[in-house]
């Protein structure tokens, strides 16, 4: 029973010490949104592609939503994103456009 706690601890600290390892990039986040999201974005709208994330009606209200629309469009594109991609992306177009709380 002892063992079997430890090992539970063990496991909790390596997940918590990968999770504060790794934080999402801005910066790589739009260097993958200019080269993937923005000419698709910029069809729709007839021009400037951050218009959709400017707009008073946008669909996305909250980071979590963000982050489903973000795996749509990965989907859809057929781009096969690892999750550190749709993070970054994420965290790039909320710092840039939709300022959610920080997660």
């Amino acid at each position: 029973m002892r063992m079997q706690k430890i090992l539970m601890l063990t496991g909790a600290l390596l997940a918590l010490a990968v999770q504060a390892a790794w934080a999402a990039d801005a910066a790589r986040g739009k260097q993958l949104h200019d080269q993937y999201c923005i000419d698709c974005h910029s069809g729709m709208v007839g021009g400037d592609g951050t218009l959709l994330y400017k707009r008073k009606d946008r669909r996305v209200k909250s980071y979590e939503a963000l982050l489903k629309q973000i795996n749509r469009c990965d989907q859809s594109l057929g781009l096969k994103w690892f999750p550190e991609d749709v993070a970054d992306v994420a965290a790039y177009l909320n710092r840039e456009f939709y300022k959610f709380p920080a997660k």
